[in-house]
């Protein structure tokens, strides 16, 4: 085993900037730097001889502490058909062991931040009587769930 392998996640969509703008909004992630050297993305793609066209190929997010595998979003021409076999979990309620109104109201709450940002939600699991989890579908219909 080597210690350069990192962990990237990527996920296919139609739209790579608008739904990177979309998982900051979800996740404490910022747009990903340009590569050393470069003082913006831009700059980079220009000088690469990327046609202004193809900008929007492709997009990446970062984590804001440097913490944490990167996620980019990569442009396919056809839209999602499928359930997701992966999906990405936001974790907000702190889990089980926080008292179950806590852990509701963490959820609703990022639930009304990101339906504000496009998302749906899909559906509600309970733990009992309380609310356990979300099921949510982003502005491309990617599912993932507000834990």
């Amino acid at each position: 085993m080597t210690d350069d392998v990192t962990l990237g996640i990527a996920i296919d969509c139609t739209d790579p900037r608008m739904l990177a703008r979309f998982w900051t909004t979800a996740l404490p992630y910022v747009a990903a730097s340009p590569p050393a050297g470069w003082a913006s993305w831009e700059d980079f793609l220009t000088a690469c001889d990327v046609p202004e066209s193809e900008w929007n190929d492709g997009a990446s997010i970062e984590p804001a502490n440097g913490s944490g595998p990167t996620i980019t979003f990569l442009k396919v021409p056809e839209p999602k058909q499928t359930k997701n076999r992966v999906h990405l979990d936001v974790k907000v309620s702190g889990g089980r062991r926080v008292d179950p109104q806590t852990r509701e109201s963490r959820i609703r709450a990022k639930e009304a931040e990101l339906v504000a940002a496009g998302a749906v939600n899909l559906t509600e699991y309970l733990a009992g009587d309380h609310l356990d989890h979300l099921v949510m579908a982003d502005p491309e219909d990617n599912e993932f769930c507000i834990v």
